[in-house]
């Protein structure tokens, strides 16, 4: 049991307080990053993302870790734009599925199958289930902004 205990704080001591958060928050790579948290958005650039509608895939180089979760950029500029207001960039719903979280479930968020409303960044599953959410836009985010009140805090596998 100290062993864990050891375990447990080098742990925290290496990658902060600020990586710990509740049961799947954030839809995330599996592993870690070399920033030490794991990887968001797939790796694209949210900030190209909703600034100019573009999939850009970011790079490791320019990375930024926002409660813990590391976003990666095309540039240092895009970067520090996300820095200075990070909730104005990041997915919406922790970047799981919007039309997942609209049935109260936690779905992989594809940056390939997205959409910005109001200047906020939606993502999808998969084509078939993008194609769902067009048909009903407003009330598929509406059914999600009400689920994610009550499921933001539960683990995957609980839904």
């Amino acid at each position: 049991m100290k062993a864990k205990a050891t375990i447990a704080l080098i742990l925290l001591s290496v990658f902060g307080a600020a990586t710990v958060h509740a049961a799947d928050e954030y839809n995330t790579a599996t592993g870690l990053t070399a920033a030490g948290a794991p990887l968001g958005l797939h790796g694209i650039d949210p900030v190209a993302f909703i600034e100019i509608g573009n999939r850009i895939e970011g790079s490791a180089r320019y990375t930024a870790v926002h409660d813990g979760v590391a976003y990666y950029f095309s540039s240092e500029e895009n970067k520090s734009t996300f820095e200075a207001s990070p909730e104005r960039y990041l997915p919406q719903f922790g970047g799981f599925c919007t039309f997942g979280v609209s049935v109260a479930k936690k779905f992989d968020g594809n940056p390939r199958f997205a959409a910005v409303e109001d200047g906020r960044l939606y993502v999808f599953l998969n084509e078939a289930i993008f194609n769902e959410f067009q048909k009903d836009r407003e009330g598929t985010i509406e059914r999600a902004e009400h689920n994610w009140r009550r499921i933001r805090t539960s683990a995957v596998e609980s839904l």
